[in-house]
């Protein structure tokens, strides 16, 4: 599992035009099992994305695929980690 920690380096109004095609792509790495969750960051300099990838090469392509990084929206940081213990039940999304 990676935690890619997701940070902008254009100006807000930027990354607004191409949220909408980020947010598509999120939805198909959910329908293909690869995100548990994402969501921007608070102040609003980036996001983060929890997802599961089986190796470095398919991490690649998951950030390479992604909009933000296609149009050069983002950089991003990648920290592989191993889930020892979790609870969906303990799970809380937030909401604007």
């Amino acid at each position: 599992m990676y935690i890619l920690n997701v940070l902008y380096k254009k100006p807000l109004a930027e990354v607004e035009k191409y949220l909408a095609e980020h947010r598509a792509y999120l939805d198909t790495l959910l329908a293909e099992g690869r995100l548990i969750a994402s969501g921007p960051q608070d102040p609003r300099v980036g996001g983060v994305i929890l997802c599961n990838a089986e190796d470095k090469e398919s991490l690649r392509r998951i950030i390479e695929n992604d909009p933000f990084f296609i149009h050069a929206i983002a950089d991003y940081e990648a920290t592989l980690f191993h889930a020892i213990k979790h609870s969906t039940d303990n799970f809380k999304a937030s909401f604007e």
